[in-house]
């Protein structure tokens, strides 16, 4: 299958964005161990301080019924999702939020023109929290940029990719990540399968087995941490900037080690992928939990009789029984339910550096 290589113009979206376009409105762990978290240099994300934004919301479940490889529990994962949004305070209206699943028709119908446009319309407003679950088919394709190591660039799959190919990593962050107004906050849930760096944010995290969450960067962050080390330790010497800066090498021999077998399964931190675009630079607010790692499938389950998405319950479940908990404490909590029954690792993944202990506010 063919990645898709968004052939439509721009004007080809405005008439859907012009229908709906809205003007700006103003744990403990199981051990008893408290689990540690990679401590870095975070700036505050200021939108989390943001009160009265305005709220809009993308869902996206694809069946695929009628095809080889079709799931059961996609389209389920978005009407659970929707009643949690609204839980939260996300509005329904058709201006607010919009839902694209393979039993709809026209402009809901979940193909990949229908996608990119939908995206292009969610992120098209300053000063506004986003909201974007997909769940479906992830796939991987050749990467004819030569920007992966692998050589493959990870995928979501629409209805019609076998006529129009697949959505590639690059094209979403691109459409979601770099279109995002500085002002808004974006927040994605990808259940699929190869979904770790499925919009290639730059900062990556993980819980190991013990439910420690590590940090793994892309190459760029193993030459920050030793930059950081060598200029922490001009203009002078003390004490404190001698510990500072040797934490910061430790750090750095540590994470370029575990690039040696980037490409074999790990149990935490990314390794296996780096990208040679510097995403980072863009400091954009954006968070998102994905079902596994890029290595990894991700389950399509049966949940107390009903069909669903491994990671889109688990993360549900979370979310509705601590919804006090930080960032650290939703993926945590997330990979626990996980863990007994699936193999997939959850991740969180962020535009920016920023303070993952505090509380998540969807």
């Amino acid at each position: 299958m063919s990645s898709w290589r968004d052939p439509y113009q721009q004007n080809q979206y405005q008439q859907y964005e012009q229908q709906y376009q809205q003007p700006q409105q103003q744990q403990q762990h199981p051990n008893g161990q408290q689990p540690h978290v990679d401590q870095f240099s975070y700036s505050q994300n200021p939108q989390n301080n943001r009160r009265n934004v305005r709220k809009k919301s993308l869902l996206i479940g694809i069946n695929y019924e009628g095809q080889a490889h079709a799931l059961k529990g996609c389209r389920q994962d978005v009407r659970n999702m929707s009643q949690f949004l609204v839980s939260k305070g996300y509005p329904t209206d058709e201006k607010s939020m919009v839902i694209l699943a393979d039993d709809r028709k026209g402009p809901f119908y979940p193909t990949g023109h229908n996608m990119l446009a939908a995206m292009d319309w969610l992120v098209s407003e300053p000063h506004t929290q986003c909201f974007l679950h997909y769940s479906g088919h992830g796939g991987q394709v050749k990467d004819p940029d030569g920007d992966r190591d692998s050589g493959f660039d990870d995928t979501i799959v629409p209805v019609d990719y076998q006529q129009n190919g697949q959505i590639d990593s690059d094209t979403l962050h691109r459409r979601l990540v770099s279109k995002l107004p500085a002002s808004s906050t974006l927040f994605v849930v990808f259940d699929c399968c190869h979904s770790g760096s499925a919009i290639e944010l730059p900062y990556v995290y993980r819980t190991d087995a013990d439910g420690n969450v590590n940090l793994m960067d892309n190459v760029k962050q193993g030459i920050h941490l030793m930059t950081t080390a060598k200029n922490l330790l001009q203009g002078g010497f003390s004490y404190n900037k001698v510990n500072d800066a040797k934490q910061l090498f430790a750090g750095a021999q540590s994470f370029f080690s575990s690039l040696k077998h980037r490409n074999e399964p790990q149990e935490e931190g990314l390794g296996e992928e780096h990208f040679m675009e510097d995403w980072a630079h863009e400091g954009k607010s954006v968070f998102m939990f994905s079902g596994c790692r890029d290595d990894q499938t991700s389950a399509d389950a049966t949940i107390s009789g009903s069909p669903s998405g491994a990671m889109s319950w688990a993360l549900l479940e979370t979310l509705y029984s601590r919804p006090d908990l930080t960032y650290v404490g939703v993926l945590q909590n997330t990979r626990q339910l996980l863990l007994g029954k699936y193999k997939q690792i959850p991740q969180l993944s962020v535009g920016m550096e920023v303070d993952l202990n505090q509380p998540l506010h969807i």
